[in-house]
């Protein structure tokens, strides 16, 4: 098992920035991928970031690109997102996530945090 645990959300206005953490216990985390994945009300869950085990390879979905940007320190078994020039369609709950195996662009995942939540103003 591995726990997931989010913190870092909150109001922000439209043009600001958040940084996202989340702290992960259990499990060898260098072990796992990590994805940042964010759900907005009436929505389905959507992927936002994916960052491979040792930080090699990272991917984003087209809407976030060139904004956020994705991190992790196996040392301090976290993984990181950092969202700038933020918009209200940025609004969500947004979710950290673990599987074994990097893959890209997917909703499927392991293991989850219980959310944290993203208000951007405009």
């Amino acid at each position: 098992q591995v726990q997931l645990v989010e913190s870092g959300g909150g109001l922000v206005q439209a043009g600001g920035s958040l940084r996202l953490s989340c702290a992960a216990s259990g499990r060898t985390f260098s072990n796992y991928a990590m994805g940042w994945l964010r759900q907005a009300p009436g929505k389905e869950r959507e992927f936002v970031a994916t960052i491979s085990r040792y930080g090699a390879s990272t991917a984003y979905t087209d809407s976030v690109k060139g904004r956020f940007t994705i991190s992790r320190d196996n040392a301090k078994n976290t993984v990181y997102l950092q969202m700038n020039s933020l918009k209200p369609e940025d609004t969500a709950v947004y979710y950290c996530a673990a599987r074994g195996r990097y893959y890209p662009g997917i909703r499927e995942y392991d293991y989850w945090g219980q959310g944290t939540q993203v208000t951007v103003s405009s």
